[in-house]
């Protein structure tokens, strides 16, 4: 199996988890941490699905050699794949968005659950509320993007089989 193949599967996977936790587990259980976990999944979808397209362009090389880092992948797939494929923007403002709100959660000093949502507080105290109807949206976003990510892929996806 090729590596962009492998990383369609996870990012396909992650979307499941993700989809299952906010549609099934999350009215269900009711705890507001589970918000985070979401969010995380929604974010290895995002990038899962950018490395996907990335590894099946370099496979044909019509990109140049990357590295395997979240900053590198990003920018080649703005500079190459987005105009080459006629990408919308709002696709990697959703990447650039979830990943922000995780580096935030990850300094945060202070966070905590509260009526639906994951509070987070910056180290100078500017509230950052993530609620379930935002996550519901990336979700919709991430699979638009999944769909894309197939789309893509499809076209000379028998040759590996």
């Amino acid at each position: 199996m090729e590596k962009f193949q492998e990383s369609r599967e996870k990012a396909e996977r992650c979307l499941k988890i993700a989809d299952h936790m906010l549609f099934v587990t999350y009215p269900l259980v009711k705890d507001d941490k589970l918000l985070m976990a979401i969010l995380e999944n929604i974010f290895l979808t995002f990038t899962n699905s950018m490395g996907s397209v990335l590894y099946y362009e370099r496979l044909f090389k019509r990109i140049p050699p990357f590295h395997d880092n979240y900053e590198s992948k990003l920018n080649l797939f703005i500079q190459k794949v987005m105009p080459q494929y006629n990408i919308d923007r709002r696709f990697v403002d959703s990447v650039v968005k979830a990943r922000d709100l995780l580096v935030e959660r990850k300094l945060a000093p202070v966070e905590f659950t509260k009526h639906g949502k994951f509070i987070i507080f910056s180290k100078d105290y500017q509230m950052r509320a993530i609620s379930v109807d935002e996550l519901k949206g990336f979700v919709q976003v991430a699979k638009e993007f999944v769909k894309l990510n197939n789309r893509i892929i499809e076209k000379n996806e028998y040759i590996f089989r």
